[in-house]
């Protein structure tokens, strides 16, 4: 299935056009594969957008095509931007501000994340995730927090499910999105006062994806479907569908939850199998006295 969204998302959704007009959103990770299709979403169900990335070219070419799928859409691409400094989001809100009017929407996506046993992850790779995932999620709600509050916006978090069962070679990430996740529903607590809904999207296996191509082992993609209750991925605009619905009117109530896209996947326990040379590497280091 395609990873974009085009104009028949228009004729096929159960959303109704127009239903983010006048709003803008603020989208860190915005060019990655998850992100942008739920800026997609947004763009063509009305709302304008600025994406946030670290890699200029990237993020300007993709807010130019998203730009196309709508008459009149305005898409900002704003690179050059580090989520672990608060300093450059409070920028990139400012030009989003000036130039698109306000912020209303803001999606905590930017991620980073490999394959590693403990004994072979250092203590900066670790951090580095962590400052990525974590880090940056703090930031990035940090440095919208005006606007979330004077135009009673919402954000959602990107997270993940790996923390839920233990996932072996993903300490670094699980440690992080652990902390995503505790992070939404402290500040839906603190901002639900202020009119500010805070919630989390925790995508499983997504075809397509830059996370499923480095994550997966060569191989095992059948494995993988057999762990999934429904046998299949899911697909990128699943997940913009669940952000679609958190933004809408239909979810006003909801704040402080973690909705979890994965086709029940979680439930079926760990991947630990599925990592046969990884973990031969680690049972090596402990034979040979290296841990």
């Amino acid at each position: 299935m395609p990873n974009t969204l085009d104009k028949s998302y228009l004729e096929t959704s159960i959303y109704k056009p127009g239903i983010f007009a006048g709003k803008v959103a603020f989208v860190t990770g915005g060019a990655g594969s998850i992100c942008r299709v739920q800026v997609e979403a947004l763009v063509l169900l009305g709302a304008n957008a600025a994406i946030i990335g670290r890699n200029v070219e990237k993020t300007v070419s993709a807010a130019r095509e998203i730009e196309q799928l709508r008459p009149g859409a305005k898409v900002l691409g704003i690179g050059g931007v580090d989520v672990r400094k608060v300093h450059d989001l409070k920028a990139a809100v400012d030009r989003t501000v000036a130039e698109l009017g306000r912020v209303d929407l803001v999606i905590a996506g930017a991620a980073g994340n490999f394959l590693s046993n403990i004994n072979n992850l250092s203590t900066n790779a670790f951090r580095t995730v962590v400052e990525i995932d974590l880090v940056g999620s703090y930031a990035t709600a940090k440095a919208t927090y005006e606007q979330l509050v004077k135009n009673q916006g919402q954000i959602i978090f990107v997270s993940a499910t790996l923390h839920y069962t233990g996932l072996p070679l993903q300490i670094h990430a699980s440690a992080a999105k652990a902390g995503v996740d505790a992070l939404a529903r402290a500040l839906a607590v603190e901002l639900g006062p202020l009119g500010v809904r805070s919630n989390v999207i925790a995508p499983g296996p997504i075809a397509g994806t830059e996370g499923m191509d480095r994550l997966l082992p060569p191989g095992q993609l059948d494995a993988a479907l057999k762990k999934i209750p429904l046998q299949r991925m899911g697909t990128t605009q699943e997940i913009a569908d669940a952000t679609v619905f958190l933004f809408s009117p239909a979810a006003s109530y909801i704040t402080g939850q973690v909705t979890v896209v994965d086709g029940g996947n979680w439930h079926m326990g760990s991947y630990r199998e599925m990592y046969p040379e990884k973990l031969n590497e680690l049972n090596s280091d402990i034979a040979s006295g290296k841990l």
